[in-house]
């Protein structure tokens, strides 16, 4: 069967790996049409065993042509805490086992200094993530950093430094190695009002995963109470409620070269959540593929 190129772009979701049974998870929505799948563990492993994981999801997949796209680890391991050093041993670990998942990206925050104005994290960024930068080059692995500011900004924060396009000149002056760069998607640049499609073309050598999340803008709001106000000035939404033009966005990234996965990142939609949560993923993945081309083509191929 000949490849079909428009599945160099694949749009699936991300799947919880701390979840107590992810591949019966895995098996419930594959069904639904998700093409790839991105495992993700908050902060450690929670005890968990890779190997043993790795099967399981292997075999809940069966014979679905559906990849795993990266393995998140979200959490701040640049810092001391008994936790922090968890996640920093959860890195590792992800690093040298994302070859069982069929996995070449690992992907979460920096981390951070907690308390400290973003430049004061710079030296301990380049010793912690220069040495898993080769050690996943080792691996034939890339890392790939989250835009995604957890509440922090550039005078402080709690968990990553990766949020802003400075910051990401900063962080790759550092450690300059081709095997680190960006898990990139327009939601947390529009929340900092910046337009994501010149990021596109910019960075794109750097884009080695897209998340599915957008936002919206919320101009009345901003207009009548600011940016810091009593109201939500900005909304995180499900791609297809939100402001960006997925169709440009995809295109943007075919024109770049990027092959890859879209996989939706679900719960924090204001509307779609809870027991909407799954309706608003079929959307957005209905929706990603048609602003991609070619859904009745990949349900029906001739």
């Amino acid at each position: 069967m000949m490849p079909n190129p428009l599945l160099d772009i694949r749009i699936g979701t991300m799947v919880r790996a701390n979840l107590d049974d992810p591949a019966a998870y895995i098996k419930q929505i594959l069904p639904l049409g998700f093409e790839s799948i991105q495992p993700f563990f908050w902060q450690t492993l929670g005890g968990k065993d890779l190997p043993r994981l790795a099967a399981e999801i292997r075999e809940a997949i069966g014979d679905a042509d559906v990849g795993v796209s990266s393995i998140g680890v979200f959490g701040n391991p640049l810092e001391s805490g008994e936790v922090d050093r968890g996640v920093l041993a959860a890195w590792e670990t992800v690093i040298d086992n994302a070859h069982l998942f069929g996995a070449s990206t690992v992907s979460g925050f920096t981390g951070r200094l907690r308390g400290k104005k973003l430049t004061d994290s710079l030296p301990r960024f380049r010793e912690v993530w220069g040495p898993l930068a080769k050690r996943a080059a080792d691996k034939g692995v890339r890392i790939a950093f989250e835009n995604c500011a957890m509440d922090g900004n550039w005078a402080a924060g709690d968990w990553n430094i990766a949020h802003n396009p400075d910051a990401w000149e900063l962080m790759f002056n550092e450690v300059p190695d081709d095997n680190l760069g960006l898990e990139w998607e327009p939601c947390h640049q529009l929340v900092y009002l910046i337009d994501p499609i010149p990021q596109i073309r910019k960075w794109a050598p750097r884009i080695f995963h897209v998340h599915g999340k957008d936002a919206t803008v919320r101009w009345d709001v901003i207009r009548e109470h600011g940016v810091f106000g009593r109201l939500p000035f900005v909304q995180m939404r499900t791609p297809g409620f939100g402001d960006s033009d997925w169709t440009r966005v995809i295109s943007e990234l075919r024109l770049a070269g990027y092959k890859g996965a879209i996989d939706i990142e679900g719960w924090h939609d204001p509307v779609y959540r809870g027991d909407l949560e799954i309706t608003g993923q079929v959307r957005a993945l209905e929706y990603l593929k048609q602003c991609r081309g070619g859904a009745s083509y990949l349900q029906n191929p001739t």
